[in-house]
């Protein structure tokens, strides 16, 4: 059957651009570094000082380099930055954008375009209407994930002694972007290794005295309440744009990372512990050890009564997730549903709630409250955006997109470099390659969000000028397959070229 989702799309190597002159590619290469740094520098991200030239239209970071500054050169990054730069007038800005967002076919867009600093509405379009946010949602998730658990935090997987002599039980500590081999430190994906997971065992089994063959138990008890939520079709499921939800699985419930697209596992957890088990029987090999074939689930509960003198049972070995800041970032170059419901339930958790959909759903609505973005009207069935029963407004995702660019929670800032840059990074990495959106390339970094009649764009852009704006366009009731994303990606090529006036 076919989904009703469609996919945004793999993320896309800038050497795949196409129409991109090398040096052009290299600058916007150099312009996404930047941008981040200097968000990270300013507390408050301001637009910076204008370039003292009257024949200069465009501030430097928008310009072809003579020459690239190293790290430590004297370049420097961007500079301080000023509050002085000009803001688009509002009916010029209107005027060009009522030109480019258009529908191609049925239905409407909502938007509005406000200044990060001050909060001005600089184009407001039905921006309070309650929309189907399709994965701009997960923006909302992002900022609930880094507040509660914060930037810095792993996930472990671990592995601990079982409740009977020689049998070990691996325990799901919400990582779900292990990799099935040695661990990477370098990586996201695969950060934490079941290889090197099963190394580890063996030798502390070696070094325990343990004889004769080991087995290996499940716990996946992390999360509570049903594995999928009666809000996703039953079609988006079979397509694998979600599975079953577990605290421990393969590249984000993958059978294969490099395959993003296609059926997932429906027993993400059972998938990797089998993979573990796997592993162990070559590591415990080396040592003289054997392992039992199959494995099988426990509940802690279990545990604890076959072994009552032991609440904590020994850890033999663990491996440690990214953090919880580079998670997001993946979540939200990717658009992974798996992950981004996963982030949900550990957030839950981390707020000390039970870890079900519905308590990750209360926990994301509830940061987004603390955030300060007024939640009238919006409407949470999921936290991925899959679901069609989510309503949010245009307004309420530029308030998220503000409180991370400029808000006083600094643990958001971690979100912004997870934006895909236009034209070059995540599932904006094959856009803005015609002449309507190119000027936008390597300057727009904006959250997609495409439902076959849905489609969004969310985030933010430094205007010629040097004012950083914010921005939500949000299209619902649209002609499926029709070219919407164009009246996106020129949309937000507009606000990129302004000044204005």
């Amino acid at each position: 059957m076919k989904p009703r989702t469609s996919q945004e799309g793999p993320e896309q190597a800038p050497g795949r651009l196409r129409g991109i002159p090398a040096l052009l590619l290299q600058t916007l290469l150099v312009v996404a570094v930047a941008l981040p740094a200097g968000i990270a520098v300013a507390p408050a991200f301001l637009g910076p000082d204008r370039p003292s030239e009257a024949s200069q239209t465009a501030l430097p970071w928008q310009q072809i380099p003579a020459t690239l500054s190293g790290p430590g050169g004297s370049g420097g990054g961007i500079g301080p930055l000023s509050g002085t730069a000009p803001l688009p007038a509002g009916a010029a800005l209107a005027a060009q954008l009522n030109g480019t967002l258009k529908p191609d076919g049925a239905g409407t867009f909502t938007g509005i375009v406000q200044d990060a600093t001050t909060g001005k509405v600089l184009f407001d379009r039905g921006a309070d209407k309650a929309r189907i946010p399709a994965s701009n949602m997960k923006l909302l998730t992002a900022g609930a994930a880094l507040r509660v658990l914060g930037p810095d935090r792993r996930f472990s997987t671990r592995v601990v002694a079982g409740p009977t002599p020689g049998s070990v039980v691996l325990t799901g500590g919400g990582d779900v972007l292990l990799g099935a081999g040695e661990s990477a430190p370098g990586a996201v994906l695969g950060r934490a290794g079941l290889a090197t997971l099963a190394e580890a065992t063996a030798d502390a089994l070696k070094a325990g005295g343990v004889t004769g063959a080991v087995s290996v138990l499940l716990d996946d008890s992390l999360f509570s309440g049903p594995s999928l939520s009666q809000a996703w079709s039953p079609e988006d499921v079979a397509a694998g744009e979600m599975a079953p939800l577990y605290p421990l699985a393969l590249n984000s419930a993958r059978f294969d990372p490099a395959k993003t697209t296609g059926p997932r596992p429906q027993d993400a957890a059972m998938t990797a512990a089998r993979a573990f088990a796997a592993r162990l029987t070559a590591a415990a090999a080396d040592k003289g050890l054997s392992v039992a074939p199959g494995v099988a689930r426990i509940k802690p509960s279990e545990a604890l009564d076959s072994a009552p003198d032991s609440a904590h049972p020994k850890v033999l070995a663990e491996v440690q997730s990214a953090t919880v800041g580079q998670q997001v970032d993946f979540m939200l170059q990717t658009s992974d549903n798996y992950l981004a419901e996963v982030m949900g339930r550990m957030t839950a958790l981390g707020a000390g709630r039970p870890g079900s959909s519905d308590d990750a759903i209360a926990a994301v609505q509830a940061q987004v409250k603390d955030m300060g973005v007024p939640t009238d009207g919006l409407r949470a069935a999921d936290v991925s955006g899959l679901a069609l029963a989510n309503r949010v407004s245009a307004r309420q995702l530029t308030d998220v997109v503000r409180a991370m660019t400029s808000g006083t929670d600094a643990r958001l800032r971690a979100a912004l470099t997870g934006f895909p840059v236009a034209g070059l990074t995540g599932t904006l990495g094959d856009r803005y390659t015609d002449a309507g959106s190119a000027a936008g390339a390597g300057l727009v970094r904006a959250k997609t969000g495409t439902l076959n009649t849905v489609i969004a764009l969310s985030g933010y852009v430094v205007d010629a000028d040097g004012r950083l704006l914010v921005f939500s366009f949000v299209g619902n009731g649209l002609t499926p397959g029709a070219a919407n994303k164009a009246a996106l990606d020129r949309s937000a090529a507009v606000l990129a070229g302004c000044g204005c006036r």
